[in-house]
């Protein structure tokens, strides 16, 4: 189990120092803001949505090495599905962070995320990791507002 861990603390090491998607997206059809002001992540998503089918994703913004790395993991994933697709992996990705077991069976859409249920063990770390995919729910619903989950 020693081991397991020290794969998802490399994996999470690794999306922080070499985030996937990152910048801005000027042509973006979607935006929205997210903002934890406990801890002071704030971080900006950009959607590229064409036939209801998310074409292109970007990030940008500062936060600590586990909100980093949830908004790279989450962009990797999000690229070529569709909206639908996009917010049944946001509650199965909720679902994974809040559950009361131990260990959540990841269902295949969010599989590549797994080394942030790790964070379930530090609960005031959940919402560094939970900021970027409520954001991204957000520019899906076109509520670009700022968030503060």
């Amino acid at each position: 189990m020693s081991e397991l861990k020290d794969l998802y603390q490399e994996i999470i090491l690794d999306h922080n120092k070499n985030p996937r998607n990152y910048g801005t997206m000027p042509d973006c059809t979607h935006k929205a803001e997210g903002y934890n002001p406990m801890c002071g992540d704030h971080y900006s998503i950009y959607l590229k949505i064409e036939n209801d089918r998310i074409d292109d994703v970007r990030f940008d913004g500062a936060g600590c090495a586990i909100s980093k790395s949830s908004a790279s993991m989450m962009t990797a994933n999000l690229k070529g599905k569709t909206v639908e697709e996009a917010k049944k992996m946001f509650s199965e990705f909720q679902n994974m962070m809040t559950s009361d077991q131990p260990c959540v069976e990841v269902p295949e859409e969010i599989c590549t995320v797994e080394p942030l249920q790790g964070v379930r063990e530090f609960p005031t770390r959940i919402k560094c990791a939970t900021l970027i995919w409520h954001t991204m729910n957000n520019a899906l619903n076109g509520n670009g507002e700022s968030s503060a989950e």
